[in-house]
């Protein structure tokens, strides 16, 4: 895990405020850190620290990089930075990680700065795990520090926040998002043609405005995905398409993005039905079969569908069937345009 010696443009703010823990020499024993999918918490934490090991940092708190310390993070094998995350994707985290973790937390760190654990996303932390986790927390251990990071801080127990210092990274403006997007393209590829703002701007908005989702939609063409489920939910709307056949497609498919997609959908088509401004929509590309739709669709229908899709993302962390969770919020929307 090599550790790169920058920060990304919105993060200056909350760089600044861990700078003074270790300006003040007031390090925190545990640290939670909050926001959004895609917005760089994991890097910020892995600079932080970098910084907390680095025998010659820089003046702006920077790890300087080529000391020892920097070298061994670089090259994985750091034995004060230790990482609990799921060991298998979609999988949590189990009370034996944390138990393993508590066992090497006995030991003291074996450089003579400081000792650092990343848990991300600490909300994947099972019941078991997290009440074990506790001890960590109530019975820390000299020269540890304890980086908790998550993008959903109400799924962990109350007892962990507490014991907690508190740092959000907020999400930027769009245009400070769009301009970092089109500099981190061109910089990958400086021969490619130059890529359209309406475009970089869709990315944007898929990604809900974080900039490192935005980039990975870039780079995989999920637009062009968008695009594709956004055709088949307007054939279903023209009765061309069976809402049962699409969702037996559609499960197949990322089930959170696309629940976005849909509520953005649905979101448009309420702003068009009050003449809001294009530039104001979710999707403004899409605006005008979005604006076809509005004018012959009831808001009653369009609310009653918008509450199901807020449901139905609550439900995806269950073990809900995802087909016929599709087929559900398909066939609402079907009998919502025969109604017209």
């Amino acid at each position: 895990m090599t550790v790169p010696n920058r920060l990304l443009p919105w993060q200056q703010h909350q760089w600044e405020h861990l700078c003074s823990y270790i300006a003040q020499e007031r390090i925190p024993q545990a640290l939670l850190i909050t926001g959004n999918k895609g917005l760089g918490k994991q890097q910020l934490a892995n600079q932080f620290a970098v910084a907390l090991f680095c025998a010659a940092p820089q003046a702006n708190g920077m790890a300087c990089g080529v000391c020892s310390s920097c070298l061994l993070v670089n090259a994985e094998t750091h034995p004060d930075f230790i990482q609990v995350q799921p060991e298998e994707p979609g999988k949590g985290i189990g009370i034996g990680q944390i138990r393993s973790l508590i066992t090497r937390l006995t030991l003291k760190p074996q450089f003579e700065t400081y000792r650092v654990v990343i848990v991300n996303p600490a909300d994947k932390m099972n019941n078991a795990a997290a009440n074990a986790f506790l001890k960590c927390l109530e019975e820390p251990t000299k020269r540890t520090v304890i980086i908790l990071i998550t993008e959903k801080p109400t799924k962990l127990p109350a007892t962990i926040i507490s014991r907690c210092q508190k740092l959000a990274v907020v999400t930027p403006d769009k245009e400070t998002v769009v301009d970092w997007l089109a500099k981190t393209l061109q910089s990958k590829s400086p021969l490619a043609p130059l890529l359209q703002r309406g475009d970089l701007l869709c990315n944007v908005s898929l990604a809900q405005g974080a900039p490192l989702l935005a980039l990975d939609y870039a780079n995989d063409e999920t637009l062009t995905l968008r695009n594709e489920c956004f055709n088949a939910w307007m054939a279903i709307a023209k009765q061309l398409k069976s809402p049962v056949i699409i969702a037996e497609d559609w499960h197949k498919l990322p089930a959170s993005p696309l629940i976005f997609w849909i509520t953005s959908w649905i979101i448009d088509l309420i702003k068009c039905s009050y003449h809001t401004k294009v530039e104001s929509l979710y999707n403004p590309d899409l605006s005008e079969p979005l604006q076809g739709l509005s004018q012959r669709l009831e808001l009653k229908g369009l609310y009653k569908l918008y509450d199901l899709l807020l449901a139905s993302r609550q439900r995806l962390d269950t073990q809900i069937n995802k087909q016929l969770l599709f087929e559900e919020i398909l066939i609402q929307w079907h009998e919502l345009n025969r109604s017209k």
